[in-house]
């Protein structure tokens, strides 16, 4: 998978920051930094005026020693990998922070706040290659001692210089806020690590996908699984390796995906079609259920006044192999609800799911499609028999005119020209019905097969036989048994159907006198 490292899989850095730029140049349409990270700045930032004067006037935010209550947090970059910048992130308060990197719990806030929560933690960065995390250094083994928490940890950090507010935006990760070189970090208190937490972390001879899997099944938050995976706390001992933060949570996204959608394709079809939504932080997210094989497509549209096509990424029964380079990190995000939601029901259907991006939107990370879609799923659902009335209510739910969406869907013109096996007549031309039993010949032993003689290798007959193809019709499973491969078993007075075996050889038979 592209855009995210496993720690048994390593990705090259240009893949990795290519398809980090793709996303933000994509979704963000700043007139100032035209969705280039690079150049983004806090003072001149024209989605940050509501809370530029608050950051400004927050002196505690611009010192070299800084004391508070982690969430816990730990933040590793993408930038020069597979050298990067690892740290905590360490907020100026004494209280119950754990809100401040918990994105399960952002949904009921609104978008002022949510900037508030991630702007006021200080970001310390080191620079580490990625393989460090398995033998770290003392400010390593803190930053990865702490990030096993569950709860808020007292943490001094000392910054080598004042911290400045320089790129508070990345492509997936939520914001962070400003952020110095950190030279020492130390832990106040001792940090409350779950038990299953530090027993799978301790085993170095469990590769990172169990592992995730296991933490997820015993009831530990995604947030905390992200990272601890992040600060290459998961996998086996030669393959531990510190994972950019924005690659870490799509790369869990899939795991957990992965790992439910095998028992989601054993499951029994819904009956209906269903319909959801869920609107908040300048977002909207609508799903449409279908009974059909679990097969899934993920469609993405902004700047609406331009009347625009979405992009989309989409895969069917036997699911995709390669990066979603369209939608990205999105697309697991709310691909991992979906699973999460048939298999709470033990039921299976396809998914289309529509997310649309308004003019007030800022970036936060996918974590706002992932959440939105469980808030949409945990909804009653409008149940429809028919498709159009389904595709009727999707389209109320959506500011953008339905037909752009289904301009750009793959599997809707999917549905909408597929044919079933009833849509086909059950008499055949002939005007004979067709057994579609397993086993349809009356007389034969084996299915479809006609009997002709009692000899069971023809091969080895003094009167050769030669194979002919049945009349079309004549067999419910005709030509499933391949030329020349067949067993013909009973008597010659039992065949059916003259002319499917004939003797080449055989002598007339003589003529009364």
């Amino acid at each position: 998978m592209r855009g995210c490292v496993h720690p048994g899989t390593m990705a090259s850095s240009d893949d990795g920051l290519r398809a980090t730029l793709a996303e933000i140049e994509r979704e963000v349409a700043c007139r100032v930094c035209r969705g280039d990270i690079k150049r983004c700045r806090l003072a001149i930032c024209p989605y940050l005026d509501r809370v530029r004067d608050w950051v400004l006037e927050r002196t505690d935010l611009r010192s070299t020693n800084l004391f508070g209550a982690s969430p816990p947090g730990a933040f590793v970059g993408s930038w020069g990998y597979p050298r990067v910048l690892a740290g905590p992130l360490v907020p100026p308060l004494q209280e119950d922070t754990s809100m401040l990197d918990a994105s399960e719990g952002w949904l009921a806030h609104d978008l002022a706040e949510i900037l508030r929560f991630r702007l006021s933690l200080v970001r310390g960065k080191a620079a580490r290659r990625v393989a460090d995390a398995r033998a770290p250094d003392p400010l390593l083994a803190t930053v990865q001692e702490g990030a096993m928490a569950s709860r808020p940890i007292d943490t001094e950090m000392w910054l080598a210089k004042r911290p400045v507010l320089v790129s508070p935006f990345s492509a997936r990760a939520p914001p962070s806020g400003p952020s110095a070189e950190v030279t020492r970090v130390e832990l106040a208190s001792n940090p409350a690590v779950p038990r299953r937490v530090d027993y799978v972390t301790s085993d170095t001879d469990l590769p990172a996908g169990p592992a995730v899997t296991d933490l997820y099944g015993h009831g530990i938050t995604q947030s905390h699984i992200t990272r601890i995976f992040s600060v290459g706390l998961l996998g086996t001992k030669d393959r531990r390796r510190l994972v950019p933060t924005e690659w870490s949570i799509t790369a869990v996204d899939d795991i957990l995906g992965k790992s439910l959608v095998d028992g989601v394709r054993g499951s029994p079809w819904i009956s209906g079609y269903e319909v959801y939504s869920a609107t908040g932080l300048a977002n909207t997210v609508a799903i449409l259920l279908f009974p059909q094989a679990f097969m899934f497509e993920a469609l993405e549209a902004w700047n609406l006044g331009s009347n625009p096509t979405p992009v989309h990424d989409h895969e069917f029964t036997r699911g995709r192999k390669t990066y979603p380079d369209q939608i990205a990190g999105a697309y697991h995000a709310t691909r991992l609800p979906v699973l999460e939601h048939l298999t709470s029901r033990g039921r299976q259907a396809g998914a289309i799911v529509c997310m649309e991006v308004y003019d007030d939107w800022v970036p936060l990370g996918v974590w706002r499609y992932r959440e939105l879609a469980r808030a949409a799923l945990s909804k009653a659902p409008g149940s429809f028999d028919r498709l159009d009335d389904a595709e009727e209510e999707l389209g109320r739910r959506l500011r953008l005119p339905l037909a752009n969406w289904w301009r750009a869907s793959v599997l809707r013109s999917y549905l909408r020209g597929q044919r079933r096996i009833g849509d086909f007549p059950s008499t055949p031309r002939g005007g004979r019905p067709v057994d579609t039993r397993c086993g349809a010949s009356r007389t034969s032993r084996g299915p479809g097969v006609s009997p002709i003689s009692t000899r069971t290798d023809p091969r080895k007959s003094r009167s050769r036989m030669r194979w002919a193809r049945p009349p079309r019709g004549s067999h419910a499973l005709e030509g499933s048994l391949p030329r020349g491969r067949t067993v013909h078993r009973g008597t010659p007075t039992e065949v059916q159907n003259p002319g499917v075996f004939r003797r080449t050889n055989r002598r007339p038979a003589p003529t009364a006198p």
